[in-house]
């Protein structure tokens, strides 16, 4: 079969069955070539073997194909529709048909382009609230995701490395190219010493059933916000190693996706609320990994269309461009950096979550809740409402040191943090400030006051919080709440919420 001749004909309208939005436009991308045809897609896979994947043969398409259909119906059903051959008669390709079946094509229900998260950032309306519903569809997603004992065996340490060692045997080649080598060593030997002293993370990962059936391709282009929900589809079908990964390969994949596109409080949004709904915040010590591999496969993938014949010149030259840049983000994501630490100090309904939400994003940091935190620890859901139990003076002093516990370990790995609670004893602030400054960490306090009235406004109409707290709490919390020492005020900004505040933060 003349697959150059296959192509050709599936661009014409008389090929489809159908009415077509014409001109069809075609989409190729290393491993496929994709029809957009109005009402409908159809994609066909490449006769290639990259070693990563194998489509040299009919009998793999086809398997793969269903493959495909198998794995992203569950997650995107509107999207995926079905498997069909094409078939040849003389001259002709017939979608469907009695003819000999010469090629396999997957249909599915064309949305709009502009419903791509890629799409809607480049147009300026992906948004933060986009974000945090993708940070529970993905933490819904793997959730449910299959795993066992042989997905699990693909988080042993020894395989996670020959997946990242295969990325630096393939790219070999481009050094000098869109690759420094430089940037290669460097990267290599971050990863090298990562594997070397983490041995025992990587295993405990795995124990933790943080292995699992994951999407493994999921950054912009292959998820869509398309009739009011987010939908993920594109999910890796031609390569188990790829997609038996731990959650925070998945996650890396959209965080790193979002930063090569400067959209950092994009995908500190994200990070923040996939962490909260799944309470994987331990997952955080493997994701600087993570997002070096992910950045260095989309460099690898642009790479390999350099050697791609069918590849127009002018988007080789944009390739290379596009690899050069994903090469040395990876690097990037190797360099160690200096963390910190802040913590909110006030009363329920004095607008501390709302400050470190706004400092999270703005300093790309890790925003620890109580609220949330207390939760995760008495196993209940984010929506539930807590019960007296959760509320004790024993579970009070549990989530305090989860949050200071949780607090120095990422910022020792490099992250900003944020200690999101009331932090109204001198015994809890002091922990803090003390081990913070056994480990030589920068610290603030951000006090957060309003009136009294404001107050009560606030938590009489808070609706869909975490938080369980209630208005006839305030009398109470004035009462217990103790004053800042004379060594704490250098460390303490005031923010009036009911005045403009950000412009005190700036910098801080």
């Amino acid at each position: 079969m003349d697959l150059i001749f296959l192509i050709d004909k599936m661009k014409q309208p008389g090929f489809y069955p159908h009415p077509v939005q014409e001109p069809i436009e075609l989409i190729q991308t290393h491993i496929s070539y994709v029809f957009l045809t109005g009402d409908y897609v159809y994609k066909i896979k490449k006769p290639v073997n990259l070693g990563f994947l194998d489509f040299s043969t009919l009998e793999l398409r086809q398997h793969f194909c269903l493959q495909e259909l198998q794995m992203n119906k569950p997650n995107a059903p509107e999207v995926y529709l079905e498997v069909l051959p094409i078939s040849q008669t003389g001259d002709n390709f017939i979608l469907g048909g009695n003819g000999q079946i010469v090629e396999y094509t997957l249909k599915m229900r064309q949305f709009p382009q502009e419903a791509l998260l890629i799409e809607m950032f480049e147009q300026g309306k992906l948004q933060e609230s986009h974000m945090e519903e993708l940070g529970l569809t993905v933490a819904r997603f793997h959730a449910q995701a299959q795993t066992n004992d042989y997905i699990r065996s693909f988080g042993k340490p020894a395989q996670i490395r020959e997946a990242i060692d295969n990325n630096y045997w393939q790219t070999q080649k481009y050094i000098g190219g869109p690759q420094t080598q430089q940037q290669y060593e460097e990267t290599k030997k971050y990863t090298d010493k990562f594997f070397a002293q983490n041995q025992e993370l990587l295993t405990q990962r795995l124990q933790n059933n943080r292995i699992k059936e994951c999407h493994g391709d999921l950054h912009l282009r292959n998820i869509c916000f398309w009739h009011d929900k987010i939908q993920l589809f594109d999910r890796i079908e031609f390569n188990q190693q790829f997609r038996f990964v731990d959650v925070m390969y998945d996650v890396a994949f959209t965080v790193m996706d979002l930063e090569a596109r400067g959209a950092k409080k994009l995908a500190n949004a994200f990070l923040n609320t996939y962490l909260d709904q799944t309470g994987d915040w331990e997952g955080l010590q493997v994701l600087p990994l993570y997002l070096s591999r992910q950045a260095y496969v989309r460099a690898k993938v642009n790479s390999f269309l350099l050697d791609d014949h069918n590849i127009p010149e002018a988007a080789k030259q944009e390739a290379q461009a596009t690899a050069s840049d994903y090469y040395r983000l990876a690097w990037e994501y190797t360099k160690s950096r200096k963390g910190s630490l802040m913590l909110t100090s006030g009363l329920s309904g004095s607008g501390k979550t709302t400050v470190a939400r706004y400092l999270a994003r703005y300093l790309g940091a890790i925003h620890l809740r109580s609220d949330v935190l207390r939760k995760n620890l008495a196993g209940i859901s984010l929506e539930q409402r807590g019960g007296d139990e959760l509320y004790t003076p024993a579970m009070t002093q549990k989530t305090y040191q989860r949050l200071l516990e949780l607090g120095i370990k990422l910022a020792n790995l490099g992250f900003p943090v944020i200690l999101d609670a009331k932090y109204d004893k001198l015994a809890l602030r002091g922990e803090v400030i003390a081990q913070a400054n056994s480990y030589r960490l920068p610290v603030q306090i951000i006090h957060c006051i309003a009136p009294e009235s404001v107050l009560r406004d606030r938590l009489l109409s808070r609706t869909n919080d975490v938080s369980d707290a209630t208005a006839d709490l305030i009398e109470q919390q004035q009462a217990a709440a103790e004053a800042f020492t004379d060594a704490e005020k250098s460390l303490v900004i005031s923010l009036d919420t009911t005045q403009e505040w950000k412009s005190k933060l700036v910098g801080s």
